[in-house]
């Protein structure tokens, strides 16, 4: 390809970096249109721009005047990368936090997490909570960038959960409840499909649940005859719409302190469609957001089911019940009640076959601060597999949980050095990664292979 160059022969590196930019926010414009059903205005028509622009530069005449670089970048300016949502490849107009860490815009990530996602949509980890807060330092910083380059930055967003709810709207649910509160079952099943799909489609009409206190008992009420095993479909339905309320954050205390919510979902987990169990399992991890939820659902009972369906294989409930069991696990007294209750063996079991590692590895870091955890990996050959998975898998989060057990059981049990120092004088595993890990990563390994010198050290005086 020939070399663009200027009058007097000399190159072009501003053109050319201007073109390379240029391009760079042209495939994010177009990734917003062609990935986004609702996309917006303002994404075609920031693509259509970049296109004339890039037309512009290529058709100016080699021997014209220089080309005004600055005159295009101040008619075309390109946010920087920190001030783009990475779902919609736009400047964030409402930039809030993620459990993650991370930053996105409002409504994209409100999107994301009520498409039913639960975890960070770029670095895959499961999320504690689904609460969003304001990053008021980053759109002070947008709001300052688009007054330097005369661009006006639209208010923030409104969601959907902002719609107004008419009367209409709230004497319909109002009489759904009175339905499913009657005895005519087929009645029921009507009302509880109905239920289930308004708060799908209509997040706003969640937050009408926490304004009447006996709004959920009503709305469970079919499920407290004891009969509805008999009827799957209307069970499924009904736990979740209560799955769709739960989304709601002001929902999660009054919902999980009502007698009756999770013992029935509880009762679910147990017995039901696989559907309505996964759905259970997704309920139980929503409301889990709250420290004082977590305690009233493990003291109901939850660790056994939700590790009974892990233990099942059906990666849709799995995924659920994993997302659970992590959440309850957070507190610390919670821990020993799911080692208990056979956590340890069914993960361990889970990791061997290369199922959710994530997930899963994320739960066994966190309960790997309890003794009995550590014990019973070591019985069950947890040093090896940990080994392998750091040599194999290419996830930095993965690696770094693995280290950080290892640490952990060679600081609790020494017996486990020989079989780590064997693996390391073949393979040098630890020594790789206290090299190339993540800060935390090459932290865990130095310490190990601290121990591993004194290890051998009193091996050779032995």
């Amino acid at each position: 390809m020939a070399k663009t160059t200027v009058e007097g022969g000399g190159g072009l590196p501003a053109a050319a970096k201007e073109a390379a930019e240029l391009k760079k926010e042209l495939q994010r414009a177009v990734k917003a249109v062609v990935e986004d059903d609702d996309y917006s205005l303002e994404a075609t028509d920031r693509a259509m721009q970049c296109l004339c622009a890039l037309k512009e530069l290529k058709l100016k005449p080699l021997n014209s005047n220089p080309l005004d670089i600055r005159s295009l970048s101040l008619s075309l300016p390109i946010p920087p990368n920190e001030f783009v949502c990475p779902i919609s490849g736009q400047l964030m107009k409402d930039p809030v936090v993620l459990a993650s860490g991370l930053t996105y815009d409002r409504p994209f990530i409100q999107k994301w997490l009520k498409d039913g996602h639960r975890t960070c949509p770029e670095t895959k980890q499961v999320l504690s909570h689904s609460v969003l807060t304001p990053n008021h330092l980053v759109r002070k910083m947008i709001s300052h960038w688009c007054q330097k380059h005369g661009i006006e930055l639209p208010g923030p967003s409104h969601d959907e959960d902002h719609d107004i709810i008419t009367n209409a709207d709230r004497d319909r649910l109002n009489l759904l409840l009175e339905i499913l509160s009657s005895s005519n079952v087929l009645e029921q099943k009507k009302a509880a499909k109905e239920v289930r799909v308004l708060t799908k489609q209509m997040p706003s009409l969640r937050a009408v649940f926490g304004e009447c206190n006996d709004a959920i008992t009503k709305l469970l009420n079919p499920l407290l005859s004891g009969n509805v095993s008999n009827h799957p479909d209307l069970q499924e339905d009904l736990v979740t719409a209560v799955l769709n309320i739960s989304i709601h954050d002001s929902n999660k205390k009054l919902i999980a302190e009502n007698p009756v919510v999770v013992p029935l979902l509880i009762e679910s987990l147990k017995f039901g469609t696989l559907e309505t169990r996964s759905n259970s399992a997704a309920a139980l991890f929503t409301l889990s957001a709250l420290d004082s939820n977590k305690h009233i659902i493990t003291k109901a009972g939850a660790l056994k089911p939700l590790i009974d369906l892990l233990n099942e294989g059906q990666p849709l409930a799995m995924k659920d019940a994993a997302s659970a069991i992590f959440n309850l696990s957070i507190v610390h007294e919670n821990k020993g009640k799911a080692v208990a209750e056979g956590a340890i063996k069914v993960i361990m079991k889970k990791i061997r076959g290369r199922v959710l590692i994530d997930e899963l590895l994320a739960i066994l870091a966190l309960l790997s601060s309890h003794h009995k955890a550590i014990e019973e990996m070591g019985e069950l050959g947890a040093v090896s597999c940990l080994l392998s998975i750091i040599n194999e898998d290419t996830s930095d989060r993965n690696k770094e949980n693995c280290i950080a057990i290892l640490y952990t059981m060679c600081y609790n049990d020494r017996t486990k050095l020989r079989e780590i120092w064997l693996d390391e004088s073949v393979n040098g595993t630890i020594s790789s990664l206290a090299q190339s890990g993540t800060s935390r990563a090459k932290r865990k390994a130095n310490g190990i292979l601290e121990r591993l010198d004194r290890y051998v050290s009193l091996v050779h005086t032995t």
